[in-house]
């Protein structure tokens, strides 16, 4: 396991389709089976998503990625963000985060969260807000 003072290079770049299958493994290894069940979907999503870049570690294995949606002048929706248990904690996901703003930095982020994950955020000067969601399928 990796120490937040262990030196970690990381290189975040554009999702590639050959990246999908690594994407698919850090969801099964979350327990995003959703995304992992609706495989053909998920990957759709991926090919039409303007917000969609992988980190990768020294062996440019995939550690890590965020997706999401923008329209570029206002608002950027981050659908998901995934960084892989062993990397948690080295400032990826922030580092992702940082990476997609920087390519629409005049756009507001804006996301959900999980319970687990609010600290994350909190810790980046995130701020709760009230939303809604169905899901057409259930």
């Amino acid at each position: 396991m990796l120490r937040s003072g262990d030196e970690l290079q990381i290189a975040i770049r554009d999702y590639e389709k050959n990246d999908f299958e690594s994407i698919q493994e850090l969801n099964a290894q979350e327990g995003w089976t959703n995304l992992v069940e609706q495989s053909e979907h998920t990957e759709k999503a991926w090919e039409c998503s303007p917000i969609a870049y992988v980190a990768e570690n020294r062996d440019q294995q995939v550690i890590g990625y965020i997706r999401g949606l923008t329209d570029g002048f206002v608002s950027m929706y981050i659908c998901e963000l995934l960084v892989g248990a062993p990397y948690r904690g080295l400032g990826i996901g922030k580092k992702l985060l940082d990476f997609a703003h920087s390519r629409h930095p005049h756009t507001r982020l804006e996301l959900l969260a999980s319970a687990s994950s609010c600290s994350f955020y909190e810790k980046y000067a995130f701020r709760s807000f009230y939303g809604f969601r169905k899901t057409f399928s259930e």
